[in-house]
């Protein structure tokens, strides 16, 4: 079940509580390149236009390094053995069900054309990420979020870096170390067409019920069984009083 949003800070009251969680200490370990799509190949062109939609609709109006950390923590996930094993699976995993990791997945903002001199920018990005580009400011960072909120989950992972609007977050301990990324690319990448008719059921004014963050999986640090803390719930019509926020490439 998805986490309720009043679990969560917002807007001022989640910026003094992120002022507040201190990073982690020590040193930050930077991801191995991603050289899994290295050629030319249909596989390596469906996970570029996947990626270029995650950098794309999670921070076309970020900084450069900004973009550049959204497509690490993509690839990361990849890496990592809670997540899918290809990059359209991580971008899209459930999609096909009620909730999503990614809220630009499901909440329509797929069916807006993306502005030319922006989304060239984020292929541009992705492109360079799927040839072995690191983002070493984000480390191994698989979990991010946006500064207006202050997810319930933020204080049980290592905090690593700001970089925009965004704050990065690994898992504690081992689990959150290169030593833990043996997940190995799978292939055989697919991107779902996107039905606005699976938006039928939603609200005429779409709605949230938790911000676009990118979400934790059914673990909590240390292993501990917990509920799934999702990006976004596709929401039942009047069962939330929270409005969708402008995404970043509206602005």
């Amino acid at each position: 079940m998805t986490e309720r949003p009043e679990a969560d800070a917002q807007g001022e009251a989640a910026r003094q509580a992120n002022e507040r969680l201190g990073f982690a200490g020590g040193s930050l370990a930077a991801a191995k390149p991603f050289k899994a799509l290295a050629g030319a190949s249909e596989d390596h062109d469906r996970a570029l236009q996947c990626l270029t939609q995650a950098v794309y609709y999670e921070a076309a109006r970020e900084p450069e390094s900004g973009q550049r950390a959204v497509a690490q923590v993509v690839l990361n996930r990849v890496r990592h053995p809670a997540f899918a094993k290809t990059v359209c699976g991580v971008v899209y995993q459930r999609f096909n069900a009620s909730t999503c990791q990614f809220s630009f997945v499901c909440d329509g903002a797929l069916a807006r054309d993306p502005l030319p001199s922006l989304w060239a920018r984020a292929r541009r990005v992705a492109t360079e990420a799927l040839a072995g580009r690191v983002e070493k400011d984000v480390g191994t960072a698989t979990h991010y979020h946006a500064d207006y909120v202050f997810p319930h989950w933020a204080p049980h992972l290592a905090k690593l870096a700001k970089i925009g609007a965004h704050i990065f977050y690994r898992w504690p301990g081992g689990w959150g170390l290169p030593g833990a990324f043996t997940g190995r690319y799978a292939g055989g990448e697919h991107i779902p067409a996107f039905d606005p008719s699976r938006l039928a059921a939603a609200a005429a004014e779409p709605v949230i019920d938790y911000p676009p963050v990118a979400a934790l999986p059914e673990r909590r640090a240390g292993g501990r069984p917990m509920t799934s803390a999702v990006a976004w719930t596709r929401p039942r019509a009047g069962n939330s009083p929270f409005p969708i926020r402008p995404r970043q490439a509206a602005r």
